[in-house]
């Protein structure tokens, strides 16, 4: 079994000169937590996540629509090709620690995204027996070597925004 198997193929993207309001709002109206981000020719230049949103407001203290994805997405891509088997993609997963790869064309061009829950899915489906050499186990190895503990980076305190001007009379 192939990544293209599996893979969700109804993807929404943003542009890398969209801003980080208009990467939300694809997120909330499609209830996704993450959004390839594509450059002109429709290459896949990065992914944003809901944290990457949210961990981007918080530093700047700037509204969403201030704020430019490029700013804030990730810029290392670790994406699968439509061909490789979901042992080469768990893999990766497992390596990059990512929930979710952007599948790609021999161009670079976005074709779909596997994720954890499209794994799982496939292995409850297959409870007790391998699928193609895809198991139940190998998705625990998989969310667990994902979900392990990074180092703690020390918090960056907001700009603080100017107060008012107080007027005296």
């Amino acid at each position: 079994m192939n990544a293209s198997d599996l893979m969700t193929c109804a993807v929404k993207s943003c542009g890398i000169d969209d801003n980080l309001q208009r990467a939300a709002q694809l997120m909330w109206e499609n209830d996704c937590g993450i959004v390839p981000v594509l450059d002109g020719d429709g290459r896949v230049v990065g992914m944003i996540s809901d944290r990457d949103i949210c961990m981007a407001a918080y530093t700047h203290g700037l509204p969403l629509w201030q704020l430019p994805v490029s700013d804030a997405m990730a810029k290392q891509v670790h994406g699968a090709r439509e061909s490789d088997p979901l042992e080469v993609v768990e893999t990766l997963m497992r390596r990059a620690r990512v929930r979710r790869v952007p599948v790609l064309d021999g161009d670079g061009r976005l074709k779909g995204i596997l994720s954890m829950n499209d794994l799982a899915r496939h292995a409850h489906r297959s409870t007790g027996r391998k699928a193609n050499g895809h198991s139940g186990d190998s998705i625990v190895q998989t969310l667990a070597a994902i979900c392990e503990p990074r180092p703690v980076a020390r918090a960056v305190e907001p700009t603080p925004k100017a107060a008012p001007a107080q007027i005296s009379a």
